[in-house]
């Protein structure tokens, strides 16, 4: 009898423990998770990432993406593994194949099971799109958001209609220069043009100096500063999104480079510019990209400006007549 009642005993308190550890699990509260949404899309690669708000009251022991060409993708298909803490976190995808759409959802996890980020879907492209300038340099593209983008600086001598632009060496000229001019860094188009590009003024842009000529090729333009702001915007603001824009790394930025990722498949390098005075400035700590809009009809336009220094976009006002790069959107 007392070996029944001890034996009962026990088959109560194993029932009691496993009735006490259900409530505690369907008590506890789950993961919340978004996923970023996909850029720098190629044929085989692309970007994401997700941001974990809430760890439920348990440590996340794995995160990343996971992705499929059918819905609601899970851990069990592919899928990154990125660390494992909360906040947000960049994905880079591989493996894909040309011309496919996927599915893909942020995960994470902890000891209570994985949760999942909201569904996204892309379309990889079926080849790699270029794009060639009147002076039939090739450029490769990438797709950020809603938005098509050069990724290399423009590095024409030419408008689209093949008239070409005043190349303008002497620093006397340039100063006083208010009609379209044109220069490599330093004079020295050998040394920097590939990986840099032309630096141009203000009025090379504008459509009313040049005449209503395009630098851009044909089905391209300059980015309006609202289409500069959508990127940033697209990016999470400009206090990040120049970050994401910059080439990872210090073989071409001065270290710190901070917070350069690149995600974005945009890969800025750091051309400088050319000022007031005509002297080359800011190789390899900052690069500059003019937009079509005017600020006022006399000095100022509006820019995009890049630091080693820094992780933000600045965007703000440049002289019109200083020498800063150029980036084209597709229309």
């Amino acid at each position: 009898m007392k070996s029944v009642f001890n034996m009962s005993g026990i088959i109560i308190l194993i029932l009691s423990i496993i009735l006490i550890h259900s409530c505690k699990k369907d008590n506890a509260t789950p993961l919340i998770i978004t996923t970023l949404p996909v850029s720098a899309i190629t044929q085989t690669t692309a970007t994401s990432g997700g941001n974990i708000t809430s760890d439920g009251g348990d440590i996340v022991t794995a995160r990343g993406v996971c992705w499929s060409i059918l819905q609601n993708p899970v851990i069990i298909n592919d899928h990154t593994t990125d660390s494992s803490s909360t906040g947000s976190f960049i994905s880079y995808i591989t493996g894909l194949t040309a011309t496919t759409t996927y599915h893909v959802r942020a995960y994470a996890s902890n000891k209570l099971g994985t949760s999942y980020g909201n569904e996204l879907t892309f379309t990889t492209p079926s080849t790699p799109f270029t794009v060639t300038d009147a002076d039939l340099n090739v450029y490769n593209t990438v797709t950020i958001g809603t938005q098509t983008w050069m990724m290399e600086n423009l590095r024409t001598t030419k408008y689209n209609d093949n008239t070409p632009i005043p190349l303008v060496t002497d620093n006397k000229s340039w100063i006083i220069l208010t009609t379209p001019g044109y220069c490599w860094y330093k004079n020295m188009e050998s040394i920097y043009k590939i990986d840099y590009g032309a630096l141009y003024n203000w009025y090379v842009v504008d459509s009313e100096s040049n005449g209503g000529k395009n630098i851009c090729p044909a089905g391209w333009h300059v980015p309006t500063y609202a289409e500069w702001t959508t990127l940033t915007t697209f990016l999470g603001g400009d206090p990040v999104a120049g970050g994401k824009l910059k080439e990872i790394g210090t073989t071409y930025w001065l270290s710190p480079n901070d917070g350069a990722n690149n995600e974005t498949g945009f890969s800025a390098l750091p051309s400088g510019n050319r000022d007031l005075a005509g002297d080359y400035v800011g190789l390899h700590s900052n690069c500059i990209w003019w937009s079509a809009t005017e600020e006022d009809v006399s000095t100022y336009a509006w820019r995009v400006y890049l630091d080693y220094s820094f992780r933000n976009a600045d965007r703000g006002v440049g002289y019109k007549r200083g020498g800063f790069s150029v980036r084209c959107l597709k229309n």
